[in-house]
């Protein structure tokens, strides 16, 4: 598959993504909303297995990255054509802001319901629970750099994964959540953030506050984008050249 195509892929992949994935955090987070309070280990969960569905979707057209760091990883170890990465970029970064608007459109009573900006702009964006912006960079980086290594990992021709490999990538990201997500709510994502980010900025949504774009245009996109790409340098280094 070629052309088009393949943008295209990573925008519904992406939207999806952002669609289950921010959808669950409106379900644990929104007053009024059957989930709410249902706790961490369901959203680390939805994002598994929005991660794992959206693979399924579209991966056979695009190979669904479904997020910038994971096409700059894999293009600087020449696993990935350079001159794709705009296109998949940017067909990313829309498909996570059209994500965020059916998020809005699915809870908008809740939204109207839910007094506390806090809890508003997390359904969209990640943001640290301790501010201090090298540790929240760092662990960004690690977090993202383990979605590296475990994506090339899980893909590797030697495992014979096949089909189970979108289930096992989608285990790797809930497992990301569970064990990494604590300090920034692990965006390891720059179109996960950023489109959303962007709709929460422009969406009527009340009480709503500021989209704390002074960390939002920082950590959560280049933490992840430096991560991934020492992630898949370090898997290529000692996982391929010296094995």
């Amino acid at each position: 598959m070629s052309g088009i195509g393949i943008y295209l892929a990573e925008f519904f992949g992406t939207m999806i993504l952002v669609l289950l994935g921010d959808g669950v955090v409106a379900n644990v987070l929104l007053n009024k909303s059957k989930g709410q309070n249902s706790g961490w280990i369901v959203i680390a969960t939805g994002w598994g297995f929005a991660v794992a569905l959206a693979v399924y979707v579209t991966g056979w057209v695009s190979g669904a990255h479904i997020n910038p760091a994971v096409t700059v990883g894999l293009a600087s170890v020449g696993k990935f054509s350079w001159s794709l990465v705009p296109g998949y970029i940017t067909f990313q970064m829309m498909g996570g802001f059209m994500g965020a608007v059916l998020v809005y459109l699915a809870y908008k009573d809740h939204f109207a319901a839910t007094k506390d900006p806090n809890m508003i702009r997390a359904v969209f964006s990640t943001a640290p629970q301790i501010r201090n912006y090298l540790s929240n960079f760092i662990t960004e980086v690690i977090g993202t750099a383990m979605l590296l290594i475990g994506v090339i990992g899980v893909t590797n021709d030697h495992n014979q994964i096949g089909a189970l490999g979108a289930l096992v990538i989608g285990i790797l990201v809930w497992s990301i959540g569970l064990s990494l997500g604590g300090p920034t709510g692990y965006a390891i994502n720059p179109a996960r953030d950023l489109g959303p980010r962007i709709a929460h900025a422009i969406l009527p949504i009340p009480g709503k506050g500021d989209s704390d774009w002074k960390y939002g245009l920082t950590v959560p996109i280049i933490g992840p984008i430096v991560g991934g790409v020492i992630g898949a340098v370090v898997y290529q280094l000692f996982l391929t050249t010296w094995i």
